[in-house]
């Protein structure tokens, strides 16, 4: 999982300037006048009570690092922003991914491997000390069990994981023990208590799995490109799938790449269980994942949620989005969501000036107290396309409503149902992509069957989670997957998740010719196509009714499969159509298993379902 930061340098910390001490109940927003470079660095070493997960006897201990405005050292007490992350220390990019190419049983077959590793990160590098620190509060970076300086091993997204920065926040509101370098017990005198988490990717996942532990003293997060489901990360409806661009990626591997902590061979048998527990055969759901399900645990959360997500991400889908959010709207849980045009990445990339402007309001709502207005602006941020943003009461937008369009002969996909249309066939290959597939459509191809609409006479905008139910048979092979593709068919300049240097310097979003010190704003790369594959979904057919049970199919019987799509947020342009596409086997992200299985579908028992936004979009 791939986590973007992007470095500020000493320009920009000067620029935050210096001045008299804030009160440390302010009231108003808060404004820089605190020294970022005259701040105070403290390390501390905070045991987490009753986790040994290198059991070697004794309590693990996390390091935490904290920058504070040096104010804190004569009475003034301030809240905390926490980032916490396996990466501070980078990352083993030595280890290598499961291979992907298997027999006919699931079992991996030899001498192909999937090599793609990770790349580490900066530490420290971020915007958030230096744009807040200056504003009165203090930035903490926590590193996570088995990695840099903290002691236990990674178990990547379990009860243990979370203890981490969960005694972390303890310990600021005086519940922990937290010791300096040379051992001597220490407190968070200057803290207030009032803690936010944030971060992108696996830093913006550890805040939702320490929001579901319900912690006190966490008052909000901002979970950014971040899981809410381990499983759905790793898996898909029971078949074993892989996040965009880590295609034979699995839990061991992550836990192996983060292990960096000093003497790390005592995390041996640890990281042996995750590879003979996690499952790569049936990939079903089981106890080993439901320990890795926030939702599970979603009635305990108590902090307030600013939820972001790339619509282009496909390393961290957007199904991990769609469902904490539902989850937290059925418990009224205070709550924004951004939804923006970008992949896998952090929102001070696509929108600097509004990004600031919410994130400060909210931050300063929730962990100072002071009324900034944030929860009475529109609960969704919504870009549409490249620069092109909604604000929207909430999100599915109010409006949105299901509508199904069925599949016919000669490629058709309508409003009506065609009862007579007869059986349709592709047979499954496993050397192809999806995009070499889709991109014919709908041309006839014996690897995959489409179906496309007329053109549309209008704009089409849908918002939330499509689905499909397909009528089909499964024979003379030995992949159980049913892929379905979502594509907007029609030559347009879109957005392709991607980012881009534009070349030109920015300061929080102020343009600054020739000024080397800031950073440089990235934008959404784009690509004129003749077709954009809008989302995806994917089945064991074996799972057709839980994803925790295995049940095999009869060979050439006829089953009704039905299966979710990712949640998107799009407009299909008039003119345009709208396709489904069905494969088996989908070359970057589900396993390969041996060519040939033959998939027989009835069109005319077998539709999309579309959540189609109608009326005045608010």
């Amino acid at each position: 999982m791939r986590m973007l930061v992007i470095p500020l340098t000493a320009a920009l910390l000067a620029a935050a300037g210096a001045g008299p001490a804030l009160s440390a109940t302010p009231t108003g927003p808060t404004q820089p006048i605190y020294s970022r470079a005259d701040a105070i660095k403290q390390t501390v070493y905070v045991e987490v009570e009753g986790v040994d997960s290198d059991r070697d006897g004794k309590n693990d201990r996390v390091a935490a690092d904290f920058l504070r405005p040096k104010e804190t050292e004569t009475g003034l007490k301030v809240p905390i922003i926490m980032e916490s992350s396996p990466y501070y220390a980078g990352i083993d990019g030595s280890i290598p991914n499961h291979k992907v190419d298997v027999d006919e049983n699931g079992n991996p077959l030899p001498g192909l491997l999937a090599a793609e590793t990770k790349a580490a990160v900066e530490t420290f590098p971020g915007y958030y000390d230096n744009y807040f620190v200056p504003r009165g509060y203090a930035v903490a970076r926590v590193e996570s069990l088995g990695s840099g300086r903290s002691t236990g091993c990674p178990t990547v997204g379990d009860a243990q994981e979370s203890a981490g920065p969960k005694a972390v926040i303890d310990w600021l509101n005086g519940r922990a023990k937290g010791f300096d370098a040379a051992g001597n017990p220490v407190s968070a005198s200057w803290s207030t208590g009032s803690v936010g988490m944030i971060g992108v990717s696996y830093n913006g996942t550890l805040p939702n799995q320490v929001a579901a532990t319900g912690v006190e003293g966490l008052k909000t997060i901002v979970p950014i490109a971040a899981i809410s489901s381990w499983y759905d990360y790793y898996r898909a409806n029971g078949g074993v799938l892989a996040p965009g661009g880590y295609q034979g990626e699995d839990v061991d591997v992550m836990a192996k790449a983060v292990l960096t902590r000093a003497g790390k061979e005592i995390c041996a048998p640890v990281m042996d269980e995750f590879t003979a527990t996690q499952d790569r055969i049936s990939g079903d759901y089981s106890d080993f994942w439901a320990a890795r399900d926030f939702l599970v645990n979603v009635d305990k959360v108590k902090a307030s949620v600013f939820l972001v997500h790339g619509l282009n991400d496909w390393n961290v889908k957007t199904k991990q989005a769609a469902q904490w959010w539902e989850a937290l709207s059925r418990r009224d849980v205070p709550r924004k969501i951004w939804l923006h045009q970008g992949g896998h990445s952090d929102p001070f990339n696509v929108r600097t000036v509004e990004w600031l402007r919410q994130l400060h309001g909210w931050f300063d709502h929730w962990l100072h107290g002071i009324d900034t207005g944030i929860m009475t602006e529109p609960q969704a941020d919504v870009e549409i396309g490249p620069g092109q943003w909604g604000r929207h009461a909430s999100w599915p937008l109010p409006g949105a409503r299901d509508v199904r369009l069925w599949l016919g002969s000669s490629s058709q996909l309508g409003l009506l149902p065609s009862p007579h249309s007869s059986r349709e066939s592709f047979v499954d290959q496993n050397t192809r992509t999806a995009e070499q597939l889709v991109e014919s459509a709908p041309s006839a191809d014996p690897n995959r069957l489409a179906y496309l609409t007329s053109a549309l006479p209008t704009d089409v905008r849908i918002s939330g989670t499509p689905s499909v139910s397909v009528r089909a048979s499964l024979k003379d092979g030995a992949s159980p997957y049913l892929t379905a593709l979502l594509v907007d068919y029609g030559t347009d300049t879109r957005a392709n998740g991607r980012l881009v240097n534009t070349g030109q310097t920015y300061c929080y979003g102020q343009a600054v010719p020739g000024e080397s010190g800031c950073t440089f704003l990235y934008r959404h790369g784009t690509v004129s196509a003749p077709y954009k594959i809008v989302s995806r979904g994917w089945l064991d057919v074996r799972n057709r009714h839980k994803a925790d049970k295995t049940q095999p199919i009869k060979a050439g019987k006829a089953y009704t499969f039905r299966w979710d799509f990712q949640a998107q947020d799009y407009v299909f342009k008039k003119g345009h159509k709208i396709g489904l596409v069905l494969i088996s086997t989908d070359y970057d992200y589900t396993l390969r298993y041996p060519a040939g299985t033959k998939v027989e579908v009835t069109p005319g028992l077998s539709s999309l379902e579309l959540p189609i936004v109608f009326g005045r979009v608010s």
